[in-house]
């Protein structure tokens, strides 16, 4: 019913020496499937919440990861993740435009940490549900977070089924 973050993850063809970032990574969902996607890579949890920091790091010690480092940072900064320039050959960002009042600011930090090869896998609610999701209003349409991906200098790779409320979409570098 909801995304599932292996198949989503398969389908953007995450490689074992990858070095991934995971953008308003919550609670780990996509973090913690990355890093046992990338064993020899690394993963970057990028999350404002600090317990939800704290929870990751728990979940990924419980998992014996040790390729996955968290940050506490702002994603809707340029710079605020504190992860360096060309760094990500893949970003991951799942649910996190709905959340963003900063979308330009956002796409500035994504392009700063991409590599120039590297890739975005995007995946957004389509529906708002009464019990989770955003609030219909914050719903990011798949028109307009194309719209707002290739203004800020990105095209689009292909689509992928991100699940039954979700659409998913791959992204590069003009």
């Amino acid at each position: 019913m909801f995304a599932d973050p292996i198949k989503n993850l398969k389908q953007f063809g995450l490689r074992e020496n990858m070095i991934v970032a995971d953008l308003g990574a919550g609670t780990g969902f996509y973090a913690l499937a990355a890093a046992r996607l990338v064993p020899l890579g690394k993963v970057y949890a990028v999350e404002m919440v600090k317990d939800y920091i704290a929870t990751v790091r728990n979940r990924a010690k419980e998992a014996h990861l040790h390729n996955l480092e968290c940050y506490q940072g702002d994603v809707e900064k340029k710079g605020g993740t504190k992860l360096r320039d060309g760094l990500a050959d893949a970003i991951i960002c799942s649910n996190i435009l709905s959340q963003t009042d900063n979308r330009e600011g956002f796409l500035a930090e994504v392009k700063r940490i991409l590599s120039p090869a590297g890739k975005i896998m995007l995946v957004e609610w389509t529906n708002g549900l009464s019990s989770i999701g955003p609030h219909q209003e914050r719903l990011v349409s798949k028109e307009k977070a194309l719209d707002l991906f290739k203004r800020g200098g990105f095209v689009l790779e292909r689509e992928i089924d991100a699940g039954s409320h979700h659409y998913g979409m791959i992204l590069k570098r003009k």
